[in-house]
């Protein structure tokens, strides 16, 4: 089991910049995936970013070049980096923990963090 807590989320403008973090309660290293979804008003909710505990990382289209997911190797720490922000961009952007044990797959979710980007 593994607890996730999100913050960083904030009003910014169009264009602008904001890094969430995702603080697990537990060593990322135990962790099969850490990744960041999104979901906007009206809207499902969407995969923006993911990394393996090897630390492959894959991106959901429309965030490639502007998003970065990286972790702290140090600890228990994962971030997005969110670049050339647009509106659409606002959302709800939750963390997501993917453990596995013996063939089961296990999901968690952290409460989510509001990102809101104005034009």
């Amino acid at each position: 089991q593994v607890q996730l807590v999100e913050s960083g989320g904030r009003l910014v403008q169009a264009g602008g910049s904001v890094r969430l973090s995702c603080a697990a309660s537990r060593t990322i290293f135990s962790i099969n995936a850490m990744g960041w979804y999104r979901q906007a008003p009206g809207k499902e909710r969407e995969l923006v970013a993911r990394i393996t505990s090897s630390g492959s990382t894959n991106y959901a289209d429309s965030m490639k070049g502007r998003f970065t997911i990286s972790r702290d190797n140090a600890g228990n720490t994962v971030y997005l980096q969110m670049n050339s922000l647009k509106p659409e961009d606002t959302a709800v952007y939750y963390c997501n923990a993917v453990i596995a044990v013996r063939g089961t797959t296990y999901q968690y979710w952290g409460q989510g963090t509001q990102v809101t980007v104005s034009s």
